[in-house]
C-alpha cells in the first residue's frame, strides 16, 4: 500500500539528500539477484536512517535483519570513527554480498556480521548500543525489543520497521492473520511502555522511534 501518491513520493525523494552511488548499485543488484527485493530499505528511508544516525553519532549500533546490507550502510554513515555496527541475519546466502558492499563502502572494518538467531546472539554481545534497528521476523518483534532493551541505556534509540504493515493495522483484521495481530499488539505496547517514549513515523511502511528513558 502506498500511503502517499506516487507523484508526492517522487517529489519527496527528489527534495531529499541524493542516494549514494554505491547504494544505487546495491539496489540494482538486489533487484536482479535476490528474492523479494521490495524488502530493501530504499533511497528515502535510507536517507532518514543515515541522518538519524548522524544526529545520534553512535559508538555502537545493533541491526536485526541485514538482508543485502542497505540499511546497515546507511546507519554506518553516522558511526563515530572508533564505532562498530553489529548486524544479524539468519540467511547464509546473503553474507558474501553484504560483505562485498560493506568493504567497498569504507565502513567494512566497522561492520561485524553475525549469522544465526538474533535471540541467541544478542545476549552474547557485550556492547551497550546507542542505536538499534529492528527489521526482521515480525512474529518475534516483541522478543527482539525485550532483548535489545537489555543492551541499551537511557537515551538509546530503538527503531522498528514495517509497523504499519501495508496499512493492515487500520483495516478489519483477518482472524488468520497472525502477523498483523502481532504488530497491533507491538504498536500498542510501545505506546504504553513506561520504559520508552515513542513516536510512530509514517515513513514508507511505518518506522517507530523509541527513546529509552
Amino acid at each position: 500500500m502506498h500511503f502517499l501518491s506516487e507523484v508526492l513520493e517522487t517529489y519527496i525523494q527528489e527534495h531529499s539528500e541524493a542516494e549514494p552511488k554505491l547504494l544505487q548499485e546495491l539496489t540494482r543488484e538486489t533487484h536482479l539477484k535476490v528474492v523479494r527485493p521490495r524488502m530493501i530499505t530504499g533511497h528515502f528511508q535510507g536517507r532518514v536512517l543515515s541522518i538519524l544516525s548522524k544526529l545520534i553519532n553512535p559508538k555502537y549500533i545493533l541491526e536485526i535483519g541485514t538482508y543485502t546490507g542497505y540499511s546497515a550502510l546507511c546507519l554506518a554513515e553516522g558511526l563515530r570513527k572508533t564505532g562498530m555496527l553489529h548486524t544479524i541475519d539468519i540467511n547464509p546466502e546473503l553474507t558474501d554480498m553484504q560483505r562485498r558492499y560493506f568493504d567497498q563502502s569504507g565502513f567494512g572494518e566497522q561492520i561485524v556480521q553475525h549469522l544465526g538467531d538474533a535471540l541467541e546472539i544478542i545476549p552474547r554481545l557485550e556492547q551497550v548500543f546507542d542505536l538499534v534497528f529492528i527489521d526482521a521476523e515480525k512474529l518475534s518483534y516483541d522478543a527482539y525489543f525485550e532483548a535489545v532493551l537489555q543492551r541499551t541505556t537511557s537515551g538509546s534509540i530503538i527503531l522498528s520497521d514495517n509497523v504499519l504493515w501495508s496499512g493492515k493495522v487500520v483495516t478489519p483484521l483477518d482472524p488468520k492473520d497472525k502477523v498483523t495481530q502481532i504488530l497491533l499488539n507491538y504498536n500498542r505496547k510501545l505506546k504504553e511502555d513506561p520504559r520508552v517514549e515513542t513516536v510512530l513515523l509514517p515513513i514508507r511502511d511505518g518506522l517507530t522511534l523509541c527513546r529509552v528513558r
